[in-house]
């Protein structure tokens, strides 16, 4: 991990997190949820709630692509994304559905407060959020 030029495990947990949580809801592949951790700890980011049949860590798939991130990243799980977002929201976190679907805003059209607490769900592979 040196040659990454990666925090600890412990230097990631003292670290000042970016206040993004990402709401993982019914993820079908394992290595999906790995490349999610291992995003989370390369920006920072608070933590990965973690939703339905989503695989969680310890997972030999979750592990191969984390690449030790899985050991870094604060996450949850809850039985359904409803509960996880009613948490954000009484956390005071603005919550988005990322979903390419007609009506959708484009990302780059996204008019946000950035100082604000945040969270986005990313639904399943197949089927969306």
């Amino acid at each position: 991990m040196d040659e990454l030029n990666r925090k600890s495990v412990e230097e990631f947990r003292e670290s000042e997190k970016i206040p993004v949580v990402v709401v993982l809801e019914n993820i079908r592949s394992a290595y999906n949820v790995g490349s999610v951790f291992r995003t989370a700890d390369a920006f920072l980011l608070e933590a990965i709630y973690i939703c339905g049949y989503t695989a969680t860590p310890p997972h030999k798939e979750i592990r191969k692509t984390a690449l030790g991130a899985d050991e870094s990243v604060h996450f949850r799980k809850f039985s359904n994304a409803n509960e996880a977002i009613e948490s954000l929201r009484s956390d005071g976190y603005k919550v988005y559905a990322v979903e390419q679907a007609k009506g959708s805003t484009l990302l780059h059209q996204l008019k946000t407060d950035l100082h604000h607490k945040v969270a986005v769900v990313f639904g399943n592979e197949v089927s969306g959020v």
